[in-house]
């Protein structure tokens, strides 16, 4: 993307809607968005219980993923909550239709800002919102936090001073 951005992603069963909790999820679509532009970045599909991660699109974001965040340990030492975050690392908001707490405090800790939604969404009215906030002369807090450069680096919030 050759402007300031969000990387949004949306958890989905259908690829057409925000349809489903983080945890249930078959698979994650990534967009990068701006106030005038939309690009598709990748679809990632969480396989039932799969120990080898994610499969990613051919611009795969090299994270993996698993079906559910709170598997029972198999003793293997693998952790299906860290792989399926871990796909999203380098997004700035997910969107989807329930979360964990333990689910929203490891996509704190990557920056990731996580959307709840009750009612079952169109991706495409999900980003048309985006886009809404991101055309506003002073977009909220939380928006102009998660932006991301043109390189996909966050960009450096200068906060407000006081005159």
């Amino acid at each position: 993307m050759d402007t300031p951005h969000l990387r949004v992603a949306m958890m989905t069963n259908s690829l057409i809607q925000v349809d489903v909790p983080f945890a249930a999820a078959k698979r994650v679509t990534i967009y990068d968005v701006t106030a005038e532009k939309i690009e598709f970045v990748d679809a990632c599909y969480f396989g039932y219980g799969s120990k080898k991660g994610a499969e990613m699109g051919k611009k795969g974001l090299g994270g993996k993923c698993c079906q559910m965040d709170e598997m029972e340990d198999d003793g293997t030492g693998f952790d299906p909550l860290t792989e399926r975050v871990n796909a999203l690392v380098g997004c700035s908001l997910l969107f989807t239709k329930g979360l964990s707490d333990l689910a929203a405090y490891r996509l704190h800790a990557h920056k990731i800002f996580p959307v709840n939604t009750e009612k079952v969404r169109d991706i495409d009215d999900v980003i048309a919102q985006v886009q809404k906030l991101l055309q506003m002369n002073t977009p909220p807090l939380w928006v102009r936090r998660s932006m991301r450069d043109v390189d996909g680096s966050r960009l450096v919030y200068a906060h407000a001073q006081c005159a």
